[in-house]
């Protein structure tokens, strides 16, 4: 079947389509991991995006069940240059093509992944239409243009109710606001007694079950839309050591006082540069963020800044100077990409330690 991407400034291109037969509006962006597709599609970070990867073949492994980030795809849609469908490796349990149309998510591949890179990386990131169901570029340009992008997709994808992974170590409140398999991996590691709440959770709530640590997600969408949420972690940070990551990051930033603005085109991909001031020592991190932290409006609001993007400057972590608060704005479980940094995991360990210490 026929495939084509529809963008908000009319430019069209058209390929053979795969996974569900469909059509879909999304903000287009681009991944560039060579490996971890199904990660990606499965990290909930995605929801209500487009997903455009610029390695060009993808599928060449297959999906199994253990790799999941998430029981779902939140993608709206994926996009590659070639498409993979006799896959080979031991622990393939389907092709790529059969886990997209099983999730209910809409592909095209056989255009040019490189020109559409480009394009997002000139001229910021997207609106689009996908489809597979040969319509006409004048209905495809009239559902593009009715469809509204959401911004509040952190309300959606995480947890729905209080659950408990039991653990003989710290007790850790997770806000979930989409998060990945392989941070609560991490602190199951770490034999963490883990208490995942909800994204609009009260602080009350939370607080009942009398948290060593909390610990803020990663997850989709603008930060500004996450208003309850950044209530309550303006009074969490007040009495519980706090450890934010990606959208957990700048959620924090806007509890503190500080701004988020909309970046360009983002972060997205396992090879992005990190410079970590305090170690003097850089990093190559795994990403996925269209927002970033306002780097003067939180270092007035008390916070000293931690690792910088070695690409654009932009801010990749922070810390408060009197609070045991700190963030990133990268991946440091990985999944996929680089494990390099889970050094932060045992840092917030540590910094629960110290606490209970002064106690």
């Amino acid at each position: 079947m026929k495939g084509v991407l529809y963008l908000e400034d009319g430019t069209v291109y058209q390929g053979k389509g795969f996974g569900k037969k469909g059509t879909s509006v999304g903000e287009l962006v681009f991944n560039t991991s060579i490996t971890g597709y199904q990660e990606i599609l499965t990290d909930p970070s995605y929801a209500g995006q487009i997903i455009t990867m610029t390695y060009p073949l993808i599928g060449n492994y297959g999906v199994n069940s253990a790799e999941n980030e998430s029981s779902k795809i939140y993608a709206k849609g994926f996009v590659t240059k070639a498409i993979e469908q006799k896959p080979s490796n031991y622990m393939s349990e389907q092709t790529l093509e059969e886990m997209l149309k099983n999730m209910g998510v809409v592909g095209v591949c056989d255009v040019d992944t490189r020109s559409i890179t480009k394009k997002i990386r000139n001229e910021g990131a997207l609106k689009c239409v996908i489809s597979n169901e040969e319509l006409s570029l004048e209905v495809l340009q009239k559902i593009l243009r009715k469809e509204q992008l959401k911004e509040d997709w952190m309300k959606e994808v995480g947890t729905q109710k209080v659950f408990h992974i039991p653990g003989i170590g710290p007790k850790i409140a997770v806000m979930d606001f989409g998060i990945k398999r392989n941070i609560l991996n991490n602190l199951k590691y770490r034999n963490c007694d883990i208490t995942v709440f909800p994204y609009n959770t009260s602080y009350e709530e939370i607080m009942n079950i009398n948290p060593e640590g909390v610990l803020l997600s990663n997850g989709p969408g603008n930060p500004e839309a996450a208003t309850e949420a950044v209530e309550t972690v303006r009074k969490i940070i007040k009495k519980v050591p706090t450890f934010g990551i990606c959208m957990g990051h700048q959620v924090l930033a806007l509890a503190v006082g500080g701004k988020t603005y909309k970046m360009k085109y983002g972060h997205r991909g396992g090879n992005h540069g990190v410079y970590d001031i305090k170690r003097d020592r850089a990093y190559i991190t795994s990403q996925n963020h269209g927002y970033s932290v306002d780097r003067e409006s939180v270092e007035a609001c008390g916070m000293e800044i931690t690792h910088i993007n070695l690409n654009d400057d932009t801010v990749e972590g922070m810390k408060h100077k009197e609070l045991p608060v700190f963030s990133v704005q990268f991946h440091p479980e990985g999944a996929p990409g680089p494990t390099d940094s889970t050094y932060l995991f045992d840092q917030f360990i540590d910094q629960l330690k110290e606490e209970k210490k002064c106690q």
